[in-house]
C-alpha cells in the first residue's frame, strides 16, 4: 500500500543523498514525510548548518495534502526534500487512521527558535516574503533575540514565475549573500512552487517553507497557547483572527480533506494527475 512505512529498498530509491535512516520515512496520501521528533529536526538543522550543507525542508499540513492530490508538481518536491516533516492535526489524524502511525508534528516556530538559540552569530538569515515592512521588522527582531545576522530581505509581492526579472534578481541576491538559512514565507502553495522552479539555481543553504513565520517574528500574528496547540487547534484560533482570509480554507478545506482521507481508505493508490 503506498500510504505506508516506505521499505528500504523504496526508501533508498526516494530518499535525497544526505538521507536520514535512523527516521522512518512515511508515505501519506502520497506525500513522503519523515516521522522526525522536534529537538531531532532542530539538531539535524543545526549541524547541517555548522558544515555549510545545503538542505532543502518542507512541511504538511491539511491544505497542503489537498493540493498534492492534484498537484503532481508538490508530491515530486516533497519526494526532492531532505526533510518533508508533519504540520498539522489532521495530516496526524489521517496518517493514524491509514497506517496506524501517528507521526511527530511540529511547526516551524517551534524548532526554528532553538536552531538560531545554538547557531547565534554563526546564522545568517535570509528572509523572503511578507511585506517588506513586516519582513525588516522580523529580521531586526531575530537579530536582537537571537544574535543571528541578516543576510537579505525581500518582500514576497513579486512575479514568482521561472525566468521572471523578479525571481532572476531574488537568486542573485541569495547567491550573492550566500545564507545559512533562507526562509520562504510566502503562503502555500507559492512558497513550495517558487522553491520547485529555482531550488536547483539557489547556491548552498538550508531553504525553509516557513508560512507565517516573518508574521510571528515580526509581532503581527500571536501564537496561540501551548495548549491549543497540543490539541491541534491552531486552525481554528487563525480562523477566528482571519475569517476573511482562511475562511474557504477551513470552512470548506477540511471537509474536502475528509474525504480524500476516506478515499485513499478505500482505494489507496497514489493520484495520477
Amino acid at each position: 500500500m503506498p500510504s505506508d512505512v516506505i521499505s528500504p529498498p523504496a526508501r533508498d530509491a526516494l530518499m535525497p543523498r544526505d538521507a536520514f535512516p535512523q527516521f522512518d520515512a512515511l508515505r501519506i496520501m502520497g506525500l513522503r514525510l519523515l516521522d522526525i521528533p522536534r529537538d531531532a529536526l532542530a539538531d539535524t538543522v543545526v549541524q547541517a548548518a555548522r558544515r555549510g550543507g545545503r538542505m532543502l525542508i518542507v512541511n504538511a499540513n491539511a491544505h497542503c495534502v489537498v493540493l498534492s492530490q492534484r498537484e503532481r508538481w508538490l508530491r515530486d518536491l516533497f519526494d526532492r526534500a531532505d526533510i518533508a516533516f508533519c504540520d498539522g492535526a489532521g495530516v496526524q489524524l489521517a496518517a493514524a487512521f491509514l497506517i496506524g502511525r501517528r507521526p511527530h508534528r511540529t511547526t516551524p516556530p517551534e524548532w526554528i527558535g532553538p536552531v538560531l538559540q545554538q547557531l547565534g552569530r554563526d546564522a545568517s538569515l535570509f528572509w523572503l516574503g511578507g511585506t517588506q515592512d513586516t519582513a525588516e521588522h522580523a529580521a531586526r527582531t531575530y537579530e536582537q533575540r537571537y544574535g543571528v545576522r541578516t543576510a537579505g530581505v525581500r518582500n514576497g509581492f513579486f512575479d514568482a514565475r521561472p525566468g521572471s526579472a523578479d525571481s532572476e534578481d531574488i537568486i542573485r541576491q541569495i547567491a550573492a549573500s550566500r545564507p545559512t538559512l533562507l526562509l520562504v514565507n510566502m503562503g502555500m502553495p507559492r512558497q513550495e512552487r517558487w522553491l520547485y522552479d529555482h531550488w536547483d539555481r539557489l547556491p548552498p543553504t538550508i531553504a525553509i517553507t516557513a508560512g507565517a513565520l516573518v508574521d510571528h517574528a515580526a509581532g503581527r500574528v500571536r501564537r496561540p497557547p501551548r495548549w491549543v496547540a497540543n490539541l491541534g487547534l491552531e486552525w481554528l484560533v487563525r480562523l477566528v483572527r482571519e475569517p476573511r482570509r482562511l475562511w474557504r480554507r477551513y470552512l470548506l478545506g477540511l471537509p474536502v480533506f475528509g474525504l480524500h482521507v476516506l478515499r485513499w481508505k478505500i482505494r489507496p493508490e497514489r493520484p495520477q494527475a
